[in-house]
């Protein structure tokens, strides 16, 4: 029998509300033309004020399950991969399985930032390959306008919400996780960052009178770690599949700049008809960014039987990490 883990269902959510660059123009000094062509973002999706990380985990891991066939009692363990979960405790993950109706799983919620879908795959393969657990599900949510200043026109043209999810088996269809690096650097740990809230610093009129609760970043400095941790994560894991850039058919980047993304293309030689992008529509929605645009990539192309698709993201932490998966999937 393969052993392998494979992702064997594929959901996505996305709310209603579009937040566009004519609409951010009118709340902080910035341009349409500005945005566009720093960014690659045109629009992004804000949930409802009644809307949270837990509802749009659900929806996205009901499209998975669905995508799967497999029925939620039937989940062993739930991942959540998310910075902006819907308490300190309980877990969203805990939230999420009640909503599923997932009895017979154990939850948990992971953070690694923007990275956290690519962590929540190496976590979920390794308990499928060793036994310990059949089918697990991974959703990875994110309500980033809930830690969003918006009168910073630094970091609040830059992030949406949404949600991914996928479910991972050893079944004999489906996308095979083939390997993963993971890699971390906690020394620049105060480059992308919410100050507040924790146990170092908790809630109280000093930090919400100081706006320590919203997020901060240098974007300059994240924004050189990033080109240079994703392309070393790439590599290595381009290297343990045996591979070089020609065997990759798709790249499912992070979107979190564009620069960024045509940067890492460049280098790996990939022709930009072959990296897949959502950025343009719906921003940085952090771990759940690679999820959501590997659903919309294996929806909307026809991937073919044994073609390479390589994910690849950096967050706050430092975090970083790229996955190979090859297509086992007959697609007609």
């Amino acid at each position: 029998m393969n052993c392998k883990a494979k992702i064997i269902g594929l959901g996505a959510y996305l709310p209603e509300r579009v937040l566009s660059n004519k609409d951010l123009e009118e709340m902080v000094e910035t341009s349409d033309e500005w945005i566009t062509s720093r960014t690659g973002m045109s629009e992004r999706r804000l949930a409802a004020s009644d809307e949270f990380t837990s509802d749009m985990g659900y929806e996205a891991a009901k499209k998975a399950l669905d995508d799967s066939g497999v029925k939620a009692e039937e989940i062993d363990l739930i991942l959540v991969a998310t910075l902006t979960p819907d308490y300190v405790f309980p877990s969203t993950a805990c939230l999420i399985q009640e909503k599923l109706g997932a009895v017979n799983a154990a939850a948990m919620d992971m953070q690694a930032a923007c990275t956290g879908y690519i962590y929540a795959l190496s976590t979920a393969k390794a308990y499928v390959e060793s036994g310990v657990y059949k089918n697990i599900l991974i959703v990875a949510a994110e309500k980033l306008s809930s830690i969003v200043n918006y009168k910073d026109r630094n970091t609040c043209i830059l992030f949406g919400d949404g949600a991914s999810a996928c479910v991972v088996s050893h079944a004999n269809s489906g996308y095979v996780i083939e390997n993963i690096s993971l890699g971390s650097d906690g020394k620049q740990s105060e480059l992308l960052i919410l100050p507040a809230g924790g146990s170092k610093r908790p809630a109280s009129l000093e930090t919400v009178q100081g706006g320590e609760h919203f997020i901060k970043m240098e974007g300059r400095e994240v924004f050189k770690h990033a080109v240079r941790r994703m392309e070393g994560a790439v590599k290595a894991c381009l290297d343990a599949s045996g591979l070089d850039e020609r065997g990759i058919s798709w790249m499912v980047p992070h979107q979190a700049n564009i620069r960024i993304i045509e940067a890492l293309a460049k280098r790996f030689k990939v022709p930009s008809e072959q990296v897949y992008l959502t950025i343009h529509k719906y921003g940085n929605t952090s771990a759940s960014s690679v999820g959501i645009a590997l659903d919309e990539l294996v929806k909307e192309k026809e991937i073919k039987w044994g073609e390479r698709i390589i994910l690849f993201g950096f967050g706050a932490g430092l975090t970083w990490g790229a996955a190979a998966l090859t297509c086992e999937v007959n697609n007609g």
